[in-house]
């Protein structure tokens, strides 16, 4: 073991500052995590403050309100993996099929370019597309009808938070499935032409399988994340108008931990949904391992 150590010692070398800075900022601050189970006074500190034990997870758990935003955060998630995963994969599978360069080249770029914009500023346009006085609702009552509250109804909300999502990343996306298939054997095409297939049939008997080894292993990951993530999306789109079907666990720990100074709960929140998404990855990889060999471990 020493000797291989040794035999790739540079490799090491290298790897070391991302190892430091892992332990710098993921693993030390995990320390804080303890004021979970304590009554935490900024002016007493960590170590000052006293213990309460699970006081803040039952609490917790006695809230209708969380169970609210814990459905909520659930709900918006599992629509984001079912119209929202699979987006970036049919992109790239069309991009692929293009054979002019020049065009294919194009597309790329104007699809990647949404990622590299703030939720900030798309928030932005949205507000200025969408809202009661926007350019849409504009069209609307100039050809006679009536005005949409797309920002403030709460049967709206979510389909506007997948499809703002969906522009965003699906580019992004395609990067990692575009990688994938041009490692394809260009044989494999070939051979199926000769054969008879047709575009649709290599798609399907080539294509896919050859994409399902990064498809498994980037669907075990979003499960690892089901129960967090979005709050930059979340938080610069919704408004106290669709807090019933919009407000998520991100943001409600955001205003009970930041606006409200209830750093315990806030924390015990945190670490309750860390523990859920630790046990969906788990489960998720054990089952894809058994259905299909792959996994991320």
């Amino acid at each position: 073991m020493t000797k291989r150590m040794m035999k790739y010692k540079m490799l090491y070398v290298m790897l070391l500052p991302a190892i430091v800075f892992l332990f710098v900022f993921n693993y030390i601050p995990m320390y804080g995590a303890s004021i979970a189970f304590k009554d935490f006074w900024i002016t007493k500190g960590i170590l000052g403050s006293p213990w309460v034990g699970f006081d803040h997870f039952e609490q917790l758990f006695k809230t209708d309100k969380f169970w609210q935003v814990f459905r909520n955060t659930i709900e918006i998630n599992l629509l984001r993996l079912v119209f929202g995963f699979p987006a970036p994969i049919f992109l790239a599978i069309l991009l692929n099929e293009v054979r002019l360069k020049w065009f294919k080249r194009s597309i790329q770029t104007i699809v990647y370019l949404p990622h590299f914009i703030s939720w900030v500023t798309i928030s932005g346009i949205i507000f200025s597309l969408l809202s009661n006085e926007g350019l849409v609702n504009k069209v609307i009552t100039a050809f006679g009808g009536d005005s949409v509250n797309f920002l403030t109804s709460n049967g709206m909300f979510r389909p506007l938070l997948v499809l703002s999502g969906i522009w965003k990343e699906i580019g992004w996306g395609t990067i990692i499935f575009l990688a994938a298939l041009s490692g394809v054997n260009p044989d494999l095409y070939e051979a199926a032409t000769v054969d008879g297939a047709n575009r649709f049939k290599q798609i399907v008997h080539i294509t896919l399988p050859s994409l399902l080894p990064i498809i498994s292993i980037l669907l075990i990951l979003n499960f690892g994340s089901m129960m967090t993530g979005g709050f930059d999306q979340v938080f610069n789109l919704y408004n106290t108008m669709v807090y019933e079907s919009g407000d998520v666990i991100d943001t409600y720990v955001y205003r009970i931990g930041l606006t409200q100074g209830k750093y315990s709960m806030a924390t015990a929140i945190g670490l309750f949904l860390n523990v859920i998404n630790f046990v969906l990855l788990i489960v998720v990889n054990s089952a894809s391992k058994k259905m299909s060999g792959q996994g991320i471990y």
